[in-house]
């Protein structure tokens, strides 16, 4: 029956976990049982977010190795300047459009945010070096990711097989995490029998707002900022290789939802484009996590409509810390479906906001993640794809001093693209 219930789309059945939980509330608005899967769906991502954050970070870090033929440098640059931007941008965009949550219960504050300069940096030190078991027990991001990235440093000194194991682990935590997300539609019944049955469909208006305000910033950025970071990188016309990238990786990722699930393509579009294979093999696998823009901007903007929503006042300071945590966080973002979500009670504890009104607003995640996961996947993926052949074009124009004809790259990678399709139904048989 599971093996069924999984064959079904995970779209389609958070469409259908919608449905029914709206049903549910208008037909029983007093079954308030029903609500229980909610909260039992965000009780298990509480339970595995700050094991799977930690062991993510750390795997990632002690894995790392340099070495070779590559562009990793112009690689690098790019990932990490574009979740950076991307953060910057979300802020933006949250100071132009500010808009509020609706809570399916009352919440406070846990604690006021800091009021001064010297205020924050004290409460981001102490928190940071605390105790890393009592982070993981009690969802202290900010220590789990300092911890995590002093661990996995040290562990890059460790035997290959130790590696392994931590990886393996790593992976196992992300199944983990993979089990409970099949299970989102009943807890997204859940919640949304809980938003409209004790707040009503106001609630699902302003959740309509949200989705409007983050796909419109994810589109902002990809269609404006990236296409000027590939200009300046290879001084030419960068939206024949930018629209290429969407068909080819961004159409694809928004439905499997999925960075990791989208490689496979994205490697197929590299080898198109010509690229050296020494250098995108690694270049695409590592932008499944260190590429994160469309992350950021999900964070940074839910982040911020909390904040919006109990009334704290976020001074350009502390958007500048917001911005540049989430981008590091986002970095260690799984590349499974809502893996992004699961970063927002990191960046709300900056501001004060207790876990359990974070998980809320992972709740509210979920609940648009039909749209918004499937439009940050595309960004995410899509982007992986625009930087590797950016990075290479820019390391090849200033070995040799001449320009890679980006356009016609394009043309040969549409011409493969093209003749695969044909001749796939000889070989469909096989």
């Amino acid at each position: 029956m599971f093996a069924k219930y999984r064959s079904v789309s995970l779209i389609l059945r958070i469409i259908i976990g919608l449905v029914v939980g709206a049903v549910l509330a208008i037909v029983f608005p007093k079954a308030a049982f029903i609500g229980i899967l909610g909260q039992l769906f965000v009780g298990a991502l509480k339970g595995i977010a700050p094991v799977m954050v930690f062991f993510l970070i750390m795997a990632a870090i002690s894995a790392f190795h340099e070495g070779g033929e590559n562009h990793f440098g112009s690689v690098i640059k790019l990932y990490l300047s574009a979740t950076l931007l991307s953060a910057f941008a979300a802020v933006a965009a949250s100071w132009l459009f500010p808009l509020k949550l609706a809570f399916p219960k009352s919440v406070k504050v846990a604690a006021s945010a800091p009021k001064s300069l010297g205020k924050v940096i004290e409460d981001l030190l102490v928190n940071a070096v605390g105790n890393p078991l009592d982070a993981i027990v009690n969802a202290n991001y900010l220590s789990i990711l300092f911890w995590a990235l002093l661990i996995g440093f040290a562990l890059r000194l460790a035997s290959k097989q130790t590696r392994t194991v931590l990886t393996d682990v790593s992976n196992a935590i992300i199944h983990v995490a993979q089990l409970v997300i099949e299970f989102a539609p009943f807890g997204i019944a859940g919640l949304v029998y809980t938003s409209i049955s004790e707040t009503g469909f106001a609630s699902v208006a302003k959740y309509g707002q949200l989705v409007l305000l983050l796909v419109g910033t994810m589109a902002a950025v990809y269609l404006v900022l990236y296409p000027l970071m590939v200009f300046v990188m290879t001084g030419q016309n960068p939206y024949p290789l930018t629209l290429w990238t969407l068909k080819v990786s961004g159409i694809p990722a928004f439905f499997t939802r999925s960075s990791a699930v989208n490689i496979p393509i994205n490697l197929q579009a590299c080898e198109d484009l010509g690229l050296n294979k020494e250098s995108y093999a690694v270049s695409i696998t590592l932008g499944g996590s260190a590429n994160s823009g469309g992350a950021a901007i999900t964070v940074s903007v839910m982040t911020l409509a909390a904040c919006s929503t109990l009334g704290i006042h976020v001074s350009f300071f502390l958007a500048i810390i917001l911005c540049v945590l989430t981008a590091l966080a986002a970095t260690g973002a799984s590349g499974i479906a809502g893996g992004s979500l699961l970063i927002i009670p990191m960046a709300a504890s900056i501001f004060g906001i207790s876990n359990d009104i974070a998980m809320q607003v992972v709740g509210i995640g979920f609940i648009i993640g039909v749209i918004q996961d499937s439009v940050e996947t595309a960004v995410n993926s899509a982007s992986d794809l625009l930087f590797a052949a950016a990075a290479e074009y820019h390391d090849v124009q200033k070995q040799t001093g001449q320009k890679v004809d980006i356009r016609g790259a394009v043309r040969k990678a549409n011409h493969k693209e093209s003749s695969r399709t044909v001749e796939a139904p000889v070989n469909a048989e096989a």
